[in-house]
């Protein structure tokens, strides 16, 4: 049964608004601005939805500290892909009862991911009283009706039903920083691989409509931001549920017809999407950036098969080189998932060749974490987490020499870059970025960040390059 876009209307996010302001003249009555706290795990997209928590924060007349024994609302937006993740979380959760004690009407709030997993809702429930109000994604754009419930009624808030998910436009925002800047383009995930939480949690793929992302785009180049990243969970499936008739290459078109200095990236691409019109648009486009983060997963087409990745080792090798005709500077990024059930020496051998034929400039590597609910997790899985470790340790000594060799060669090179940040360390106080998204460690005056200048690349390893200003000609 095909899934039914949902969109929140307007009146409902007026209203969530008119709630802040109640909410506003509640905490601000003695004169005093309030303190809160957002601490965010996890990926792109959570940090946008962080921004989405602080901008309803920020209208409930709440300033923002990273002291957590100072803040009276804290807000941990959590991340369901790994354990590890989860782990962390649960950890520093149960850490709050020291803050709590300390500050006896302080409101913690759990939202995102983790908690839209049933079990993880009810192991909240039962062994962390500390929480007073826990949500799912779903439930982010009201989160200002759920807080201040928590408010008035003084007892446990659990906002965490099943649901496919919604588009809702018009939440306010709080960026952080003021060059680079996330803009979600679509929500969810269709592909259930076996191994993978995401379209749980997420729901199903809701795209924004085009004529809203294009609206957004343009306020942030009017604000001043030259870094614009499109994400979604597969960015490559864009406008497929819409009658629109805009796919994502049209949308990259249309973001870069807005006049400006500024680059466009993306995040994340599925390979059975990738097609010839959006590697075609990338080149063509001036403001699109010459990278893609393309995961593989693996080398080897039986794993891919029992990932439900739909696509096989000699498809992902005829996109890649096919990114690489149109693109010849292209960066190449992936992620690749070690030890999942059942993998065998070779495999994992076929998954090492993959890497050294394709020479990714980075790889994101991970240990197959089991997820509840997932095909994946009642898999047979007959190798030791000994098996998995030195299979990673392989895999990282090649990821970690291909990009140390890819970095030399851009010695000598003179690049333009965005300075994106300070480093705080005197050698190379200036952090950027090059066009295919390379960190670059610089000296210069501070006010450089936020522009394009010329960078000579000096040296290099296998994480970052470093360079000094160009001299102008």
């Amino acid at each position: 049964m095909p899934y039914e876009r949902k969109v929140i209307d307007i009146q409902e996010i007026r209203r969530q608004q008119a709630i802040c302001a109640e909410i506003f003249d509640r905490v601000t009555a003695d004169g005093r601005r309030p303190l809160a706290m957002v601490d965010t795990y996890g990926c792109q997209q959570n940090e946008a939805d962080s921004e989405k928590l602080r901008g309803y924060l920020a209208e409930m007349g709440y300033s923002f500290t990273q002291d957590e024994f100072q803040a009276d609302v804290i807000v941990v937006n959590t991340c369901a892909v790994r354990e590890h993740a989860e782990m962390r979380v649960l950890g520093n959760v149960g850490a709050l009862n020291h803050t709590k004690k300390n500050k006896p009407d302080q409101i913690i709030a759990v939202c995102g991911c983790m908690v839209q997993q049933e079990h993880m809702a009810q192991k909240i429930k039962m062994s962390y009283p500390v929480v007073d109000l826990v949500f799912g994604p779903h439930e982010l754009w009201r989160f200002p009706e759920l807080l201040q419930r928590v408010m008035t009624r003084g007892k446990r808030v659990f906002a965490t039903e099943k649901d496919n998910g919604a588009v809702a436009e018009g939440i306010p925002q709080r960026r952080d920083g003021s060059v680079k800047a996330w803009l979600s383009i679509m929500y969810g995930c269709n592909n259930f691989c076996t191994y993978c939480v995401v379209p749980y949690v997420r729901g199903r793929e809701r795209s924004r409509r085009p004529e809203d992302v294009v609206a957004e785009a343009r306020e942030l180049v009017a604000a001043g931001y030259k870094d614009i990243t499109l994400l979604g969970q597969n960015v490559n499936s864009y406008g497929k549920d819409l009658d629109s008739g805009v796919d994502f290459a049209d949308l990259i078109r249309m973001v870069n017809d807005i006049p400006g200095d500024f680059l466009i990236r993306f995040m994340t691409s599925h390979p059975k999407d990738a097609t010839e019109k959006l590697f075609k648009t990338m080149a063509e486009c001036e403001k699109c950036a010459h990278h893609i983060h393309l995961p593989v997963q693996a080398g080897s087409d039986r794993v891919l098969k029992a990932m439900n990745r739909s696509y096989s080792r000699a498809k992902y090798l005829e996109e890649v080189a096919l990114a690489r005709q149109y693109m010849p500077d292209l960066v190449l990024t992936t992620d690749i998932i070690v030890g999942f059930p059942g993998e065998t020496e070779e495999d994992f051998a076929e998954t090492l060749s993959l890497c050294e034929e394709v020479r990714f400039d980075a790889m994101f590597t991970f240990i197959y974490s089991k997820r509840v609910g997932t095909p994946a997790a009642s898999m047979p899985d007959p190798y030791t987490r000994a098996d998995k470790q030195r299979h990673f340790d392989q895999l990282m000594e090649v990821a970690n020499r291909i990009s140390g060799e890819k970095h030399r060669e851009y010695e000598g090179r003179t690049l333009r870059v965005l300075v994106d940040g300070e480093t705080g360390k005197p050698a190379y106080n200036l952090s950027s970025r090059t066009n295919g998204g390379r960190l670059v460690h610089l000296k210069g005056d501070p006010a450089l960040v936020g522009q394009f200048v010329d960078v000579t690349i000096t040296a290099s390893n296998t994480w970052a390059l470093y360079g000094e200003l160009a001299e102008k000609q």
